[in-house]
C-alpha cells in the first residue's frame, strides 16, 4: 500500500473516530442520511444487508441498526417488507417531502438568489416548540417571541396553508437588513463549518492529490460526509449572500464538501450497482453552482 493509498484510509478512520468519540451515534439519523444519498435516487428501496454493510464499516453495530431501523418504520419514515429470509426497506411516502425539501437545501451549490422581499410571521399567542421547528424547517429565523422573519429566495418552499395560527405578511425593503445577522445562532453555525473544514480536508487533500477509495470505503466516506454536512447545513437558516457576513465560512465548507463528493462520486456510484440498486434514470447534479438569470 502505498502513501497516498495510506493517507487516504487514515483520513477515513479519523472521521470514523470523529463519530464515535462525540458519544453514541445516533443510528437514526446516519440511516436518513443514506437513505437520501445513496438510496433515494435509485427507487427508494434496498435490503437491510445493504445498509448493514455500510454501517459495519463506519463501526455501527448491528443490534444498533436493527433498532434504528424499527424507530423509523414506527415513526413512519420507512416500510419493511420481507422476501424469503431477506429484509428490505422502502421510504415512505410520508417521509419523501420531507427528504424532497432537505434535498434541495443540502446539495445546493450555491447561497438561494434573494429577491428582495420579505415575508413575516406574527403569532397572536406563545408559540411552542413544534411551531418554532416548523418555522424554521422553511427557512424563518426567529426575529422575537412572537415573530419569524424569511427573506424570499429562489426555490423557497411555499408557505401558503403552512400556518393558518399565524398572521403572515409580505413585504419588500428594509433600512438595515443585515441586523438579520442578530436573530439567529451565526457564530454557532459559524464555528460548525470551520470543524467541518478542519475535520474533511485531510481526506480532500488525499483525494486531490490522486488517491481513490475502494467502493464500500468511498460508501463510508461519502455517507460520513454527507451527514456532517447536513447536520450543519439544515441548522443554518440558508440566507442569501447578500446578507451573510463577508468572512461567513459556510462556501469554503460547501466547495469542500462539493469536491469530496465528486471524487467519491465513481466508486461509490460503481459499489451501489454491484449491490443490484437500480441506476437513476436521470442524474441530478450535485453541489453543482447555479446558473446565473
Amino acid at each position: 500500500m502505498d502513501d497516498r493509498t495510506t493517507s487516504a484510509d487514515a483520513a477515513l478512520s479519523a472521521l470514523i473516530d470523529r463519530l464515535h468519540r462525540r458519544g453514541r451515534p445516533r443510528v437514526w439519523s446516519i440511516v436518513v442520511t443514506m437513505f437520501g444519498d445513496l438510496v433515494l435516487p435509485r427507487g427508494g428501496r434496498t435490503a437491510l444487508s445493504l445498509l448493514q454493510e455500510v454501517a459495519g464499516r463506519i463501526g455501527i453495530e448491528p443490534g444498533a441498526l436493527r433498532t434504528a431501523m424499527s424507530r423509523l418504520a414506527a415513526d413512519g419514515w420507512v416500510e419493511r417488507e420481507k422476501q424469503g429470509r431477506n429484509s428490505f426497506y422502502r421510504l415512505a411516502e410520508g417521509g419523501r417531502h420531507a427528504f424532497d425539501l432537505a434535498t434541495r437545501r443540502i446539495y445546493a451549490g450555491a447561497p438561494p438568489s434573494w429577491n428582495g422581499s420579505w415575508t413575516v410571521l406574527i403569532s397572536p399567542t406563545e408559540v411552542g416548540e413544534r411551531e418554532v421547528a416548523e418555522a424554521a424547517a422553511l427557512g424563518f429565523v426567529r426575529a422575537s417571541g412572537r415573530a419569524f422573519l424569511r427573506p424570499e429566495t429562489e426555490g423557497a418552499a411555499p408557505v401558503a396553508g403552512s400556518f393558518p395560527q399565524m398572521l403572515v405578511v409580505h413585504g419588500t425593503g428594509a433600512e438595515h437588513p443585515e441586523t438579520i445577522l442578530s436573530f439567529w445562532p451565526s457564530s454557532e453555525i459559524a464555528s460548525a463549518y470551520r470543524a467541518f473544514i478542519s475535520a474533511l480536508s485531510p481526506l480532500a487533500a488525499a483525494l486531490a492529490e490522486g488517491d481513490t477509495l475502494p467502493g464500500l470505503d468511498a460508501i463510508a466516506a461519502r455517507t460520513l460526509l454527507i451527514h456532517e454536512w447536513r447536520r450543519i447545513v439544515l441548522r443554518d437558516p440558508g440566507l442569501p449572500a447578500e446578507l451573510l457576513p463577508g468572512d461567513w465560512p459556510g462556501e469554503t465548507a460547501r466547495a469542500l464538501a462539493g469536491r469530496i463528493y465528486g471524487a467519491l462520486s465513481a466508486s461509490s456510484e460503481d459499489w451501489l450497482d454491484e449491490r443490484g440498486l437500480p441506476r437513476p434514470q436521470k442524474r441530478t447534479a450535485r453541489f453543482a453552482p447555479q446558473s446565473s438569470r
